[in-house]
């Protein structure tokens, strides 16, 4: 039996037998061309997924992906002959042409809640505006008042690092709506109070672990074991899911970063990282024309840096059309047409593909069974694929999740273990706000103090000239020498001297700093 897996510029996905098509490759100079894997519910998606991880792991090429339904972690073991499938993975294998072969991959787990793998973070400054905004569902004017906060903290060297640090500023800015409207355009306190408010659903929603430090170093997701294999960084979506826009921006964030700091390559002989997108119809779902278009130019560009995207998600029809036409590679399991939209929906997902004259492509699409899929493949130059049907090969790992103890002893052996396990807490919007207010309160203080001592002269003073006799004397209050020369910040820092006794005045001194323009 030829052993189709061991060509090693390519990823054996499936062949077939009788009535089916010839074996397909995905090309592995073809991996950047970014791809899809679509199908109803258990239809075998999540098991496609798995292999493709396989074999670019085998081939060297590191991978992400998330594990949205908690299965995903057998890929850390290898598959036995004990599984119950075992007997339906060694037909399928004699069927198809494939010597199937268990084995272990490298993996990393990762978890923003720091509970099934170490935990990933990101600053509130790498998440940038745009990508917050979404995640707290803001309005244009909200949106427009969270970017002059971020245009404050380059301005006055206020790091953005937690959550904290944003309340802190936001504070700042409600308190200075007036000054700082002056400035920027109108800043309502009414606004503030709005993003407060979504920040305060996000903590309760257990999304404040993801902001802070030590923050994600992408280039640990970018690794190789000692024999060469490409580390598959699994990231614990099962309660993420939970929270799905912030699922669906946590990794809309991490392809832009990605984005970001790689260099372009060309078109390099493998990716230099491949990424899968679970649930991808969370990315689109209600997103706002800025979104999408960020996520076009990504998915357009990013493959240029040797990354390839894979979307996973029910039906194409979840990705918007400029998307769907950059994704190369395409592994298509049944889809359903049980009502009038259903078959609108079949028939526009058969529409992509290159047709094939032994079959309809759209009844293909609609009887494929569990483990089967309509394929199409990019060829020599990048052409696609004539789409076949195909039966989807076994996994050499685990199928299902491992036990916790696996778990743990994966994650003891870990490159990155103790990296990422302590969160730091440097100086940052929070401290230099709270250090600005407490200076401003002191100043207050000191002048109020002044201005006593000095009225306390002048009533000496007036004494001393009083006559004895008929004379008079001037007895009335004289005005403090700082009157309307005080400054804003000044004033304003006197309020706050007068508050902090009480507890509202406790509150108020991580952000006011007085004057917007005050000495740093």
């Amino acid at each position: 039996m030829a052993d189709q897996s061991g060509i090693a510029d390519s990823i054996f996905v499936g062949g077939g037998g009788e009535g089916y098509g010839a074996p397909q490759r995905l090309l592995l100079k073809y991996g950047n061309r970014h791809g899809l894997i679509a199908g109803a519910t258990g239809t075998g998606k999540t098991v496609t997924l798995q292999i493709l991880a396989e074999g670019f792991s085998a081939a060297g090429v590191p991978v992400f992906l998330s594990d949205v339904k908690g299965d995903l972690s057998g890929i850390a073991a290898a598959g036995s002959a004990a599984h119950k499938l075992h007997d339906a993975f060694t037909k399928r294998s004699a069927q198809i042409g494939l010597d199937l072969q268990y084995r272990a991959f490298p993996v990393i787990f990762w978890d923003l809640f720091g509970e099934k793998g170490h935990p990933v973070r990101a600053t509130v400054e790498e998440m940038g505006p745009l990508l917050l905004s979404r995640l707290l569902e803001l309005s244009d004017p909200q949106e427009g008042v969270l970017n002059v906060a971020f245009r404050l903290s380059d301005e006055e060297g206020l790091p953005l690092l937690d959550l904290k640090d944003l309340q802190a500023l936001l504070t700042f800015v409600a308190e200075n709506a007036e000054a700082i409207s002056n400035r920027y355009g109108l800043v309502t306190k009414e606004s503030v109070g709005a993003i407060q408010r979504r920040l305060l659903v996000l903590e309760n929603e257990g999304g404040a672990g993801l902001f802070g430090e030590p923050a994600l170093d992408l280039a640990d997701l970018m690794t190789v074991d000692g024999s060469g294999a490409g580390r598959i960084s699994i990231l614990a979506a099962d309660k993420l899911m939970n929270s799905p826009r912030l699922y669906a921006t946590f990794l809309l964030w991490l392809l832009s970063e990605l984005f970001e700091m790689l260099p372009e390559v060309g078109d390099p002989d493998k990716p230099k990282l491949v990424f899968f997108f679970d649930e991808a119809h969370l990315l689109f779902t209600d997103a706002p024309k800025a979104l999408i278009s960020k996520v076009e130019q990504v998915a357009r560009l990013i493959r240029s840096k040797g990354v390839g995207v894979y979307f996973i998600t029910q039906n194409p029809a979840d990705v918007p059309d400029t998307i769907l036409g950059q994704l190369g590679n395409r592994v298509q399991h049944a889809l359903r047409a049980f009502t009038a939209k259903d078959q609108k929906d079949l028939a526009k997902a058969a529409e992509t593909y290159r047709p094939n004259p032994r079959f309809k492509i759209d009844e293909a699409i609609r009887d494929v069974g569990t483990g089967e899929a309509v394929t199409s493949l990019l060829e020599a130059k990048g052409i696609p694929g004539i789409a076949e049907r195909t039966l989807v090969r076994p996994p050499s790992s685990q199928l299902g999740p491992i036990d916790e103890a696996a778990r743990a002893a994966v994650m003891a052996g870990s490159p990155v273990r103790g990296k990422y396990d302590t969160p730091l807490d440097r100086d940052s919007a929070y401290e230099r706000l709270q250090a600005r207010a407490e200076a401003a309160a002191r100043e207050a203080q000191a002048a109020e103090a002044e201005a006593e001592r000095k009225a306390e002269e002048e009533k000496e003073f007036a004494r001393a000239r009083r006559y004895e006799g008929k004379g008079y004397s001037d007895d009335r209050p004289k005005r403090s020498g700082s009157g309307r020369s005080d400054s804003i910040g000044t004033a304003f820092a006197k309020s706050f001297a007068r508050q902090l006794g009480t507890r509202s005045g406790q509150a108020l001194v991580r952000g006011i700093l007085g004057s917007i323009f005050g000495k740093r």
